[in-house]
C-alpha cells in the first residue's frame, strides 16, 4: 500500500507542476500583449517629417513613396530616370517631391543632398530608406570579371554608403531612422556575383552603422526581403546577361561546365523565380512603413514567406545542409558529374 505520506508528495508535486505550468503560460501571454503593444505604438506628427528614399523609378521605392505620400509624409524620392520621376510624380500629391539620384555618382548625391537640406530645413531629416540596387551581373562566380562586381557593388553598397554619410548630419538634427534594404541573400549566399556580396556588405555596415548612431538617438533598421516580382528579380533581364556572361567565356571553360548547361541553369532560374517570387510588393513597403513610424522600431524585419520560412531558418543550419539543398536546385557541371 502507498503510504499517506508518500501519496501527500505527489499530490503536491502535480498540484507544483501545474502551477509552475500555469505562471509559465501566463507570463509568456503576458511578455506577447506587452511585446504587441510595445510594437504598436507610432511616433507623433509624421505629417511634419521628411523621409528621402533612393531606387524610386520602380518596385518596392516606387510603391513606399506613394504609400508614404498618402499617408502624410514630405516624400523626397530619388530617381535614376526623367521617366521614372515624372511617373511617380503624376500619380502622388504635389508635397512629394522627385529629384534624380545616380547611387554611383558622388556628384550627384551631393546635389541630391543639398537639395533636400533645402526641403527640411532647421527640421532635419526623419527618414532614410536605401533602396535602389542592382542584380546583374549574377551567376557562377567562375564566369565573372571584376568589373561585373564592382557594378553591383557601386550600387548596392558603395551608394549605400556614400548616400548614408552624406545624410547623416541631417538625420542627427531630427534624430531619425535609416532603413537600408539588404535581402536574404544577405544571410545566405546562393549565387556568384556583385549581389550577395553587397548585401552581405549592407548587413555588416547597418550593424556597424547603428551601434554607432544609437547614441545620438538614430535608429538603423535592416530590411532583408526574400523573392519578390521587381526589376531586380527580372527574368529576361537576367538571362540576357548569363547569355552574355557564358558568350564571353574560354573555350576551356565552357567545356567544364558541358554544353547543355548555360541551358538548364536558365530553366533553373526561372522555375526559381517562378515559383518563389511574391507579386505583393506591400509585404517589404509595410516592414519599411513600419521602421519609419514606430516607436520602437526593430533592427531586422524579414519579408515573405520564403524569407521566414526557408531561407533564414537554412541560414542557421551547418553548411552541409544548406550546400545540399541549394546543389538540389541547380544544375552540376561535367566535370563534377563524372567523379
Amino acid at each position: 500500500m502507498v503510504s499517506t505520506e508518500s501519496l501527500t508528495a505527489y499530490l503536491l508535486d502535480v498540484i507544483l507542476s501545474h502551477l509552475l505550468l500555469t505562471f509559465a503560460s501566463l507570463l509568456a501571454t503576458v511578455a506577447a500583449i506587452c511585446w504587441y503593444i510595445r510594437d504598436s505604438l507610432i511616433v507623433d506628427g509624421l505629417s511634419h517629417k521628411y523621409v528621402f528614399i533612393t531606387g524610386c523609378d520602380t518596385g518596392f521605392g516606387n510603391l513606399l513613396a506613394r504609400r508614404l505620400d498618402q499617408k502624410g509624409f514630405h516624400v523626397i524620392a530619388g530617381c535614376l530616370t526623367k521617366k521614372g520621376a515624372a511617373d511617380l510624380a503624376s500619380v502622388t500629391s504635389p508635397t512629394l517631391k522627385t529629384l534624380l539620384l545616380n547611387v554611383t555618382d558622388s556628384e550627384s548625391i551631393s546635389r541630391a543632398v543639398e537639395f533636400v537640406r533645402r526641403e527640411v530645413g532647421d527640421r532635419g531629416l526623419w527618414g532614410l530608406v536605401n533602396n535602389a540596387g542592382r542584380s546583374v551581373p549574377i551567376g557562377p562566380t567562375e564566369w565573372m570579371q571584376i568589373k561585373d562586381f564592382t557594378k553591383v557593388l557601386d550600387v548596392n553598397l558603395i551608394g549605400v554608403i556614400d548616400v548614408t554619410l552624406q545624410v547623416l548630419p541631417l538625420l542627427k538634427k531630427a534624430q531619425g531612422r535609416v532603413v537600408n534594404v539588404a535581402s536574404i541573400l544577405g544571410r545566405l549566399s546562393l549565387t556568384g556575383g556583385g549581389y550577395c556580396l553587397s548585401k552581405w556588405g549592407v548587413e555588416a555596415f547597418s550593424d556597424s552603422l547603428r551601434r554607432d548612431m544609437y547614441h545620438f538617438g538614430i535608429k538603423v533598421s535592416i530590411i532583408e526581403p526574400g523573392f519578390f516580382k521587381t526589376g531586380v528579380t527580372q527574368l529576361d533581364l537576367i538571362e540576357a546577361d548569363l547569355r552574355r556572361l557564358w558568350t564571353r567565356l574560354p573555350q576551356h571553360v565552357k567545356d567544364s561546365y558541358g554544353a547543355a548547361y548555360l541551358n538548364e541553369y536558365i530553366k533553373a532560374q526561372d522555375f526559381f523565380m517562378k515559383f518563389l517570387c511574391s507579386p505583393d510588393l506591400s509585404k517589404v513597403t509595410k516592414c519599411m512603413e513600419h521602421a519609419l513610424t514606430a516607436c520602437f522600431p526593430r533592427t531586422r524585419y524579414s519579408a515573405g514567406w520564403d524569407a521566414k520560412l526557408l531561407w533564414i531558418p537554412l541560414s542557421y543550419l551547418p553548411s552541409s545542409v544548406s550546400d545540399f539543398l541549394i546543389d538540389m536546385l541547380l544544375p552540376l557541371p561535367i566535370d563534377e558529374r563524372m567523379n
